[in-house]
């Protein structure tokens, strides 16, 4: 046997490929099967890039005998051709190292061969990420959010970064986590909406990726306490000018090339939605309104679309679409009402059925009017101070969204939970691991 040296891995699974064919390889990862026939041990290795066989014989085979599987290997030998169904190539080690045994029973099973439920696999996420079914999930998250940093680039947006502790109510509303800071109040922020608008004074055009935090106390499969936002603002800009940058994300993603990553995931599908015509469908909100009530539903102009109305709207308008100019009552202090019918505003969802994933519209920049809106919605314009003041400094008419990464993720891999989509949700009832 080869003298130890200090290398782990020299390929990961997926790398082992013709072109290694009678060379050396040292691959690292877990157990996943072991099939012992007596003079011969079949060893099959997964990492996060796929999995390898490997054929021990000799003395190592006393090392890997009875040993339990998910243990942390490492595996070195020459790459031969391999007479099994599911492998063209394998390892004929003659170096086999046991890093970390797997104590058993384990919680879950990773390979997804006997299946738990949402709420273990959270437990053991670590564990559950050996799967490539949920691996991918995560995988896809890495590539979309890349994916998006460079369309916003593109578009001319600086990222920046915004506290997450602040002193006062961002957007208004009760859904706050407040807690003491060096004795005085203070909350979680659930959006970085005033900061954002704020930068767009000099910076023109920022995003930020982060997590944000909602105290709401929904026991729902789309809402969770901590999510992670996308959100945009952009000086001198209207509303249709934001949605188009909306549908460039959303398109700059459907068109992404996935299979790299699908092989990397030993196969396991990503993306399961049909891609969209572009440009959108843009639905007005008095025209869904209008075909909600040939549905039978009750509803009038200025009530608000519940669950149960989107449900419909998503059954006659299937997949991606935007519904526009809502009643402004129904929308935020910032949002800009319409000169010719100020009931209703200058704002937009963007909805996947009835899930939906970004909110934003034109914003409200004369400071006048934003006071009045702050006291419309019974907010204190004195909590708001710091902000009202940017105003008078030569605020441009600007305009923005939010984009719930979570929820989107949710849509493209057809999850019915939103839990399946984040490493570590944290809602109503969880708060470990």
């Amino acid at each position: 046997m080869p003298a130890i040296d200090n290398t782990y891995r020299t390929h990961y699974t997926n790398q082992i490929e013709s072109g290694l064919l009678g060379q050396r390889a040292t691959i690292a990862g877990w157990i996943e099967d072991l099939r012992d026939i007596g003079k011969v041990v079949f060893l099959t290795v997964r990492d996060v890039r796929g999995v390898a066989q490997a054929v021990v014989s000799g003395q190592s085979i006393e090392i890997i005998r009875d040993k339990q599987r998910q243990s942390a290997v490492i595996i070195s030998g020459l790459v031969q051709d391999s007479k099994s169904k599911d492998f063209s190539l394998e390892i004929k080690a003659d170096r086999v190292i046991i890093l970390n045994d797997a104590t058993h029973p384990l919680p879950i099973d990773p390979t997804g061969r006997v299946e738990s439920a949402l709420d273990k696999r959270i437990d053991s996420r670590a564990l559950d990420l050996r799967s490539p079914k949920t691996a991918s999930i995560f995988l896809l998250r890495s590539v979309l959010l890349e994916n998006i940093r460079t369309t916003l680039r593109s578009n001319g947006f600086i990222e920046v970064n915004t506290p997450k502790i602040i002193g006062s109510a961002s957007e208004g509303g009760a859904n706050l986590f407040e807690f003491e800071y060096f004795k005085k109040p203070a909350y979680l922020a659930q959006s970085p909406q005033v900061y954002k608008e704020q930068l767009i004074l000099a910076l023109d055009r920022v995003f930020e990726i982060a997590s944000y935090y909602r105290a709401e106390k929904s026991h729902t499969a789309r809402h969770l306490s901590e999510f992670l936002s996308v959100d945009i603002e952009a000086a001198f800009t209207s509303m249709n000018e934001i949605i188009n940058i909306a549908e460039q994300v959303l398109m700059n993603i459907l068109s992404l090339n996935l299979s790299t990553s699908e092989g990397d995931m030993n196969g396991s599908k990503t993306l399961l939605i049909p891609k969209p015509r572009f440009p959108l469908k843009r639905l007005s909100y008095q025209q869904c309104v209008e075909d909600l009530k040939k549905q039978g539903e009750n509803i009038e102009i200025g009530d608000d679309l519940s669950d149960a109305s989107l449900r419909v709207l998503g059954e006659i308008h299937k997949g991606f679409f935007f519904i526009v100019d809502w009643p402004t009552k129904l929308k935020p202090f910032y949002i800009r009402e319409k000169e010719n019918d100020p009931r209703f505003s200058y704002s937009f969802d963007l909805q996947y059925g009835h899930l939906e994933l970004i909110s934003g519209g034109q914003r409200q920049h004369d400071p006048n009017r934003l006071k009045e809106r702050l006291i419309e919605q019974n907010l204190n314009p004195d909590n708001f101070k710091h902000h009202l003041r940017v105003f008078s400094w030569g605020m441009p008419p600007h305009s923005g969204w939010g984009l719930g990464f979570d929820r989107l993720i949710m849509a493209l891999t057809n999850l019915d939970n939103i839990r399946e989509a984040v490493l570590y949700p944290r809602d109503v009832d969880r708060l470990t691991p």
